[in-house]
């Protein structure tokens, strides 16, 4: 269908500008080249306000276009000159006119010619990531949204061309509602994955710019696919673009007359790809320096999940360090942590080879005990064991006064969870937010039986949907009894204060790279400290470790029979003997004296 151009030539906008002629028709607005009274080429943009929705506009119903060029000035991005209203054929239109930009869009560019010089390449990124840098570093930062070789324009004035950012239309405050982001339009091959949940922030351009780059050396976007026979056959193109990135990224071979690209290049664009936010480039900046070669690339394994981590922070990818993770981080344990690798992460990684067997996937556990035993401390791990993301909520993050606030904050948080699975929901203290029905009184009734009534209709077959639900308390006893049937919390684990060896080995591990003596008996330590807690332990040798710092001296077994004979144990031995009668009774077993077995370091 032929466009039909709403303002025909010579037209006069405001008595300052003619229309020269027609360039081409966006979703929403038409662009023209136009002259000013002094006879320089300028750029319109005319916008139809009927095509336009509402989150196109501010609160004070300001085109947010508009709003953003009109404040913001950067040699690497096009420059605002002018605003304003017109009628014509009696409707209302909005404005904007720009700088004129002698070039072309570096998708004419590479229509005519590939690159073939790696270094010309990384000119032009180096150069939007400038304006990139410029627009995220903004007192409100400012997300393009929809960089590609479309919107950036080649500067031919200039000797080499400068890359500039052009179009705005997607643009949007990083502190906006993301409701306000509409994907409507896109070219899907350039948005990075947590827009696909209508999330965006300053990585989401960066991983644009990424796949910007791997096209100029490649020829094709990162994961291409012939969309057109996907919108025919009616499948999601969301669906399809997420589903190709479950690949790792292909590196092709290049022609020989390609010069400059090395192994480095590979892992600039692995990270600037990466659909896990915690692995991508955090800022424009870090891009600029690891192209400038300043900072040294990890080849990482790449994360390729369907979901992408969201950059509200609430769940979040595990990280490695240099030091021990998941499992090999918690001393001792040992067949807890075979048990939980079987049941629960090999069941959620391999559901199909379970089902063969009619193994059921688990939903949940919990873990009680006394406090300072590292509860926790194992959720995190045991979430960087399988691999899987983490979300960490407590009372104070679900619970509300308002009715039904609780039950919506419960509903969103399973929801986001459901969009980054595989994930681990841990909720600490998980008594106050589920406490036995029976025994709630008061104004407070409504809300516990909103948050369990909310929980247990979450829980449902949630193991199925790559979710596990770790709950620690240290009064499970007070639990409302219907959490902890099966199919909910279905695995119960006590955490009990560190046995002889591994409160030994604790003490090896928090004394190892510290300066020490020969003096050091870690068996004698450990036979000071029968009914101390994890936490404990950990607190004894930083406390040991003072005086040597002050004396600047290695830390001696003196040093730490000093800290022990002046610190008792942070939970008495009447908690801890009531905690064994609650560990019989969760068992369904006679009270009896039992043994600890197992400890871990936190």
């Amino acid at each position: 269908m032929p466009t039909t151009k709403i303002l025909p030539k010579d037209f006069l906008i405001d008595n300052k500008y003619k229309v020269m002629f027609f360039v081409k028709e966006g979703n929403n607005a038409q662009t023209y080249r136009i002259k000013d009274k002094e006879e320089k080429i300028c750029f319109l943009k005319l916008f139809d306000y009927s095509k336009l929705n509402f989150f196109s506009f501010d609160n004070q119903n300001n085109l947010l276009e508009i709003k953003f060029l009109k404040n913001i000035s950067h040699e690497n991005i096009v420059s605002y000159k002018d605003s304003g209203e017109l009628f014509y054929d009696n409707k209302k239109f909005g404005y904007l006119i720009l700088d004129f930009i002698s070039g072309e869009t570096l998708f004419e560019k590479i229509g005519r010619e590939p690159f073939c010089v790696y270094y010309d390449i990384k000119r032009i990124i180096n150069d939007v990531l400038r304006g990139l840098d410029y627009l995220h570093s903004l007192p409100e930062p400012i997300i393009h949204n929809e960089i590609t070789p479309q919107n950036i324009m080649l500067d031919l004035s200039t000797n080499p061309p400068k890359a500039k950012i052009i179009d705005f239309g997607y643009a949007r405050s990083w502190y906006q509602s993301t409701k306000a982001y509409n994907k409507s339009g896109l070219n899907f091959h350039y948005v990075a994955n947590e827009c696909f949940n209508n999330l965006y922030s300053p990585q989401s351009d960066i991983f644009s710019i990424g796949a910007v780059m791997y096209q100029l050396i490649f020829g094709l976007p990162p994961w291409f696919k012939q969309l057109s026979k996907f919108q025919s056959e009616r499948i999601s193109l969301e669906e399809t673009i997420v589903s190709e990135r479950n690949r790792p990224l292909s590196f092709f071979s290049l022609p020989e007359r390609f010069i400059g690209f090395n192994d480095n290049v590979k892992l600039i664009l692995k990270k600037a790809l990466d659909v896990n936010l915690d692995n991508r480039f955090k800022t424009a900046k870090e891009f600029m320096q690891a192209l400038k070669e300043e900072i040294k690339i990890e080849d990482l394994p790449s994360s390729y999940k369907n979901e992408p981590t969201k950059n509200n922070n609430k769940p979040t990818a595990i990280n490695t360090s240099s030091k021990p993770t998941g499992f090999d981080a918690i001393t001792g344990m040992k067949e807890l942590k075979a048990q939980l690798k079987f049941d629960v992460i090999d069941a959620l990684k391999n559901p199909q080879e379970y089902a063969k067997y009619g193994v059921t996937i688990p939903n949940g556990m919990l873990l009680y005990g006394p406090p300072g035993c590292g509860k926790t401390f194992f959720a995190k791990h045991f979430a960087q064991e399988a691999g899987f993301n983490f979300i960490l909520a407590t009372p104070s993050t679900l619970q509300s006064r308002y009715i039904n606030a609780t039950k919506e904050n419960v509903a969103k948080m399973f929801k986001e969870a459901e969009q980054n699975a595989p994930i681990v929901i841990f909720i600490d203290e998980i008594d106050v937010l589920l406490a036995n029905r029976a025994k709630a009184f008061g104004d407070g009734s409504i809300m516990f039986n909103e948050a369990i009534n909310e929980m247990l209709a979450q829980m449902d077959r949630t193991g199925e949907k790559g979710i596990f639900i770790v709950g620690a308390t240290n009064y499970p006893d007070i639990i409302d009894p219907a959490m902890l049937r099966t199919g909910r919390l279905d695995k119960k684990v006590y955490i009990p204060p560190p046995d002889f060896e591994t409160r030994k080995m604790m003490f090896e591990r928090y004394l190892k790279d510290r300066p020490l003596e020969r003096d050091i008996d870690y068996e004698q330590l450990s036979k000071l400290t029968e009914n101390y807690v994890s936490s404990d332990i950990e607190f004894l040798v930083n406390e040991a470790s003072k005086p040597a710092l002050k004396l600047k001296t290695k830390i001696t077994m003196s040093h730490l029979e000093e800290a022990i004979k002046n610190t008792k144990p942070s939970v008495s031995l009447g908690a801890l003997k009531s905690f064994e009668k609650i560990k019989q009774r969760m068992e369904g077993k006679n009270e009896q004296k039992t043994k600890n077995t197992i400890g871990f370091n936190q």
